[in-house]
């Protein structure tokens, strides 16, 4: 069984303008968690590069890049995955992201699933020591905050 976390949210857009809002606006809505950060750097800018094979960066003020993921899904208005990985994980430590758009009427509902996190053992420094159920739970809470930024942006 893998670890994972799933989250949803309710936005009163279109699956197509939800998708380009959580895929062209990612710097705009997304909060940094310095518990869960990307990097030992102060917190970038993140952004997508569109289409299969695409980037996930985060960019910083003096030009330098880290890159979290690679995108492994882009089917606008339907479906996004990409992988994410933090800058002290080892080779082999990987997660993935998938989120669903799904119309409901005039809403949709947006679903991250975020999964993997059993690559990555409890003693790395990315999860804190935090017991499977603790670090879940406190990630899938930051995930939780983040779809509400997401969501106001909306």
């Amino acid at each position: 069984m893998t670890s994972r976390i799933l989250v949803s949210l309710r936005v009163a857009a279109s699956p197509e303008r939800a998708f380009a809002v959580f895929t062209e606006e990612i710097g705009q809505w997304w909060r940094p968690n310095m518990l869960f950060a990307f990097t030992a750097r102060p917190p970038g800018r993140l952004a997508f590069e569109p289409g299969p094979g695409g980037r996930f960066i985060e960019s910083f003020p003096d030009g330098e890049m880290f890159e979290i993921g690679r995108v492994t899904a882009w089917e606008p208005g339907e479906r996004l995955a990409f992988t994410w990985r933090q800058e002290s994980f080892e080779e082999g430590q990987v997660t993935r992201v998938e989120v669903r758009f799904e119309p409901m009427g005039d809403e949709t509902r947006v679903t991250v699933e975020h999964f993997g996190w059993d690559s990555v053992p409890t003693v790395h420094v990315a999860r804190h020591r935090f017991p499977d159920a603790i670090f879940l739970q406190r990630h899938g809470e930051w995930w939780q905050a983040l779809l509400a930024a997401y969501g106001g942006r909306l």
